[in-house]
C-alpha cells in the first residue's frame, strides 16, 4: 500500500489543490502535514496578525480534514529533519507540495528536494497559487516583464484556460503518532488584542468561498467605482485568503465568469477590473522571482542614494498609532490596528505621506504593515510601497504625492469612514472632519492632534529632493 506525505504551507484548502489531487490520485492513502518554521523565513518570519490568522486557518483545514475522517499532522522545527522523520514513520515513498516563490522559501525548497531524493524519496512539486508560474511570462527578448500592462496583457490571455481542479472523490488520510497539538504553536497572542480581527474575519477555505459569495452577489456589480471608496464594502476582501491559499485565482474567475453567464446582458457585472487587480498580485510575484533582493533594496539603484529624512521614532510612533492629525491617515492606520487590514486607496495614501510627506524610508512602512496586516504578502508588501515610495517597477511618478485631504474630500466625502474610526471628530461637519485643523476650538475640545507637518511645505521638500535625484 503506497503512501504519499502531502506537506501544506501556504495552501491551506483541499479544492483545487495539485499537490494533495496529484498525491490522492498516485497512492492509496496520504497523510496531510504542517511543519511550523518560521526561522526558515529568512529575515521575514511572519508579524503577529499572520500568526493568528494562521492559528485559525490551521484549525479550519484540520477540521476539513476531520470531516474526511483525516487529520493535519502538527510538526515545529527543522523542515528537512521533520520530513525525513515523517517519512520513516509513515512509510511514505513520496513527498507532494505546491511551491512558494519567497526567495528563502525558494532556497530551502531546492535544498530539501536535494537531499530527499538523495535518500531515495521521490518529489513532486507543483504550482499551486499562481495562473502562472513566474518563469512562465517573459517579454519578447525573453526578459521578465518590470512593466504591469505588457505583462497584464499576456497574462490575460491564458486565464481563461486555467481551470480550477474538480474536487476531490476520496481522500485517505493517514494518521500517525508524535503530532503537536495546533496550541503548542504559540500563533494567538497571549494578550487578547484580538477582539477586532475576530469579528471581521473567518479564516480558512469554507470562510473564503463564503466572502466570495458575497463579493459576487453584490459588490462586483459596482467593483469599479465602489472600490475606491473606504467606507464601503466595495472590494473582495479575499487578500488574506488568497495569501494563505484557502482560495485560488482559478477558484475566483470560474466563480465570477459563472455569475455571469447567470445573469441576462442588462444585469451582467464587468469583472475586467477586478481580474486586472488580481493581475497585480501575480505581477508582484513575477517580479519578486525574478529580483528577490527587491524585499530589502530598490527596484531601482538610483533610488540608493536618495536622501531620506533621518529616522524619528517619534514620527514613525505617532503614524503607527493614527496620531499624525491628518484625517484619513489616521483614520486608515487604526482601521490596520483594529482589524488586520486597510482598504487598498488609504494603503497609498498612508505610504504616500509617510514615504513622502514624512520621507522616512519605505522600509519602516514595510515592516509595520508586515507586523499587522492579516494579509501581509512579502510580494505585494514589497510591490506596494516601493510603487508609492517611487523606487519600483512600473512605479508612480515621483511627483505624484497623494494628497490626504482631497482623497478623503473625493473618496469619503460625508466622512463616514473617518468618523468610523476618528469617534473624538465624530460630531464635527463633515467638511471640516477632512481638515479639523481649522478649527482649534474643536482641537482643543476632541483630543485630536496638530498635524505632524504642513502638507504644503512636506510636498514641495519632497519634490525638491526627489527632482534633485533626477538631475
Amino acid at each position: 500500500m503506497s503512501t504519499a506525505i502531502v506537506w501544506f504551507r501556504r495552501d491551506l484548502r483541499l479544492a483545487d489543490n495539485m499537490a494533495l489531487h496529484q498525491a490522492c490520485s498516485a497512492h492509496a492513502q496520504v497523510l496531510p502535514l504542517y511543519i511550523h518554521a518560521p526561522q526558515e523565513e529568512g529575515d521575514w518570519t511572519p508579524g503577529a496578525a499572520s500568526r493568528w490568522w494562521l492559528h485559525h486557518a490551521l484549525l479550519a483545514l484540520d477540521e476539513a480534514l476531520r470531516l474526511r475522517q483525516g487529520a493535519l499532522h502538527i510538526r515545529q522545527g527543522d523542515s528537512l529533519k521533520i520530513l525525513l522523520a515523517t517519512v520513516k514513520q509513515s512509510g511514505a515513498d513520496t513527498v507532494y507540495w505546491n511551491r512558494l516563490y519567497e526567495p528563502a522559501a525558494i532556497v530551502r525548497d531546492m535544498q530539501i528536494k536535494a537531499a530527499l531524493r538523495e535518500q531515495g524519496i521521490a518529489v513532486n512539486s507543483f504550482g499551486g497559487s499562481l495562473w502562472q508560474e513566474p518563469w512562465h511570462l517573459a517579454t519578447q527578448e525573453g526578459q521578465p516583464y518590470r512593466v504591469f500592462t505588457p505583462f497584464w496583457r499576456k497574462l490575460r490571455t491564458m486565464i481563461d484556460k486555467a481551470e480550477p481542479l474538480p474536487a476531490l472523490s476520496r481522500l485517505a488520510a493517514l494518521r500517525i503518532d508524535h503530532g503537536l497539538p495546533l496550541a503548542a504553536l504559540d500563533l494567538l497572542p497571549r494578550l487578547p488584542w484580538d477582539a477586532g480581527m475576530r469579528e471581521c474575519w473567518t479564516p480558512g477555505e469554507q470562510g473564503a468561498h463564503a466572502m466570495l459569495e458575497l463579493f459576487a452577489d453584490d459588490a462586483i456589480t459596482r467593483y469599479a467605482t465602489a472600490r475606491d471608496l473606504p467606507a464601503r464594502h466595495g472590494t473582495s476582501r479575499l487578500s488574506p485568503h488568497l495569501h494563505f491559499g484557502e482560495i485560488t485565482p482559478r477558484q475566483i474567475h470560474q466563480a465570477l465568469v459563472k455569475l455571469q453567464r447567470r445573469l441576462d446582458a442588462r444585469r451582467r457585472p464587468d469583472i475586467e477590473p477586478y481580474l486586472r487587480e488580481l493581475g497585480w498580485r501575480e505581477f508582484a510575484h513575477h517580479l519578486l522571482y525574478h529580483f528577490p533582493n527587491t524585499t530589502t533594496g530598490n527596484f531601482n539603484p538610483r533610488f540608493d542614494s536618495f536622501s531620506w529624512t533621518p529616522d524619528k521614532e517619534i514620527w514613525l510612533c505617532r503614524w503607527q498609532q493614527g496620531r499624525t492629525g491628518i484625517p484619513l491617515v489616521d483614520a486608515g492606520m487604526r482601521e490596520l490596528w483594529h482589524t488586520g487590514w486597510m482598504h487598498n486607496r488609504v494603503r497609498m495614501v498612508v505610504a504616500s505621506f509617510l514615504t513622502k510627506n514624512l520621507r522616512q524610508h519605505w522600509h519602516h512602512g514595510a515592516r509595520w504593515f508586515w507586523d499587522t496586516l492579516v494579509d501581509a504578502d512579502l510580494a505585494n508588501n514589497t510591490l506596494g510601497w516601493q510603487w508609492v515610495a517611487g523606487c519600483g517597477a512600473d512605479a508612480a511618478p515621483y511627483f505624484r504625492i497623494f494628497n490626504p485631504v482631497s482623497q478623503s474630500q473625493k473618496f469619503d466625502p460625508k466622512a463616514e469612514y473617518l468618523r468610523r474610526w476618528l469617534p473624538e471628530l465624530s460630531r464635527a461637519p463633515d467638511a471640516l472632519l477632512h481638515e479639523p485643523w481649522k478649527d482649534e476650538a474643536l482641537l482643543k475640545r476632541s483630543g485630536y492632534p496638530h498635524p505632524m507637518v504642513d502638507l504644503r511645505a512636506s510636498r514641495q521638500s519632497a519634490l525638491a529632493t526627489y527632482q534633485a535625484l533626477r538631475c
